[in-house]
């Protein structure tokens, strides 16, 4: 039997920077500062500059970093927030724990992204504290017109880089466009750790204070309260020093994931899979999703070749039966196009370690269905 083609392998990813990972955590453990130290302050600078914004402000996660960053925005309980419900619950969570509800948007079938007519629709018909958008699968959205529809209805935008580290459009980076933008480390991530971790980056100093004071108590300064809705959400010096580390490597390994990502598109063949269209670098490429009319038949038929494969993501979020995940219930939710993909998209293995001879097992295994 052929050996396994996992969906993605950080076994692998973890040995290109072995040396510089170690050497980065054995810095911080010789330093005996933990939290909110100079790694933490470093990486925020070298990963601001690298997204082209201001400032950067780490936290202990992707989802923490969506909810502080439309705290910091301004969104809160009672409060309206555009986003999709086809990237995964991570948005709504954060929603749910501001007390504020999804509008939710459909969104493009090509892109996967949130569909501009609809949010034209949206921004006309409600009152909105803020909208997320999405780079869904890490495809770089047409970030100029969402702030255009955005900025004529005075709504900020939040940007969910959490699949797009890198990805960069007309010489802009993903998190550079809106008022804020979160990111993801999560180890799976363009850019991971070692364990969870995120940042909200933003061009805005009052904003990054409103994070810097929510990520730990609202204090300001130590031990008093000068901001609600704080918690503790720091990224610590651990996965600052290993995420230092591993950021001068982001845009090499996103361009190998483009290189992958082209491959399937242009060379797989078969009526009943429908690919992407070859991206430059607005796409970083974290996964690679195809559309298929028997989503499982081709998932069995590929795990026989030995080729794993994933569901990004199985339930959309207005379908989701946890109250509070099914946005505002005074509103309508018709999404028929993410209802649609969510019944038919596979992810297929795409990650930098990926060998070329992999690569045309892919390939070839999906064409012969």
């Amino acid at each position: 039997m052929a050996e396994q083609i996992p969906v993605n392998d950080l076994r692998r990813h973890a040995r290109v920077s072995e040396k510089e990972v170690s050497a980065s955590v054995g810095r911080v453990l010789g330093s005996g500062r933990y939290v909110l130290g100079e790694e933490c302050e470093f990486f925020e600078k070298e990963f601001a500059e690298f997204c082209g914004t201001a400032h950067c402000v780490g936290v202990a996660n992707g989802t923490d970093a969506i909810e502080l960053g439309l705290r910091a925005l301004g969104a809160g309980p009672g409060g309206r927030v555009a986003t999709v419900a086809n990237a995964g619950p991570y948005t709504t969570t954060a929603l749910t724990a501001l007390g504020a509800r999804p509008v939710f948007v459909d969104v493009d079938h090509e892109t996967r992204l949130m569909d501009l007519a609809h949010l034209k629709q949206v921004l006309d018909e409600h009152v909105l504290d803020a909208v997320v958008v999405t780079h869904l699968y890490g495809l770089l959205h047409d970030m100029e017109t969402v702030l255009d529809l955005a900025n004529r209805a005075g709504v900020p935008v939040l940007e969910d880089c959490a699949q797009a580290h890198g990805a960069r459009r007309d010489g802009r980076r993903a998190g550079s466009f809106g008022a804020a933008a979160s990111f993801s480390f999560f180890p799976t991530k363009n850019l991971g750790a070692l364990g969870d971790g995120g940042a909200v980056v933003t061009g805005s100093a009052e904003v990054a204070e409103r994070v810097r004071r929510l990520r730990q108590y609202g204090w300001e300064p130590k031990y008093r309260v000068a901001t609600a809705g704080g918690r503790n959400s720091r990224l610590d010096e651990v996965q600052a020093a290993v995420l230092r580390a591993r950021l001068p490597l982001l845009d090499g390994w996103n361009r190998r994931r483009r290189e992958i990502a082209a491959r399937y598109s242009r060379e797989i063949r078969g009526a009943r899979v429908t690919c992407p269209p070859v991206y430059g670098e607005e796409f970083a490429a974290h996964l690679y999703v195809v559309v298929s009319d028997d989503r499982e038949a081709l998932r069995a038929h590929l795990a026989r070749a030995s080729i794993l494969t994933d569901v990004h993501y199985p339930v959309a979020d207005h379908r989701q039966a946890v109250p509070g995940r099914a946005g505002d219930r005074d509103v309508p939710v018709a999404l028929p196009v993410t209802d649609a993909l969510t019944a038919s998209v596979l992810t297929l293995p795409c990650f930098p370690e990926l060998t070329d001879e992999e690569v045309t097992r892919v390939i070839s295994a999906v064409g012969a269905w």
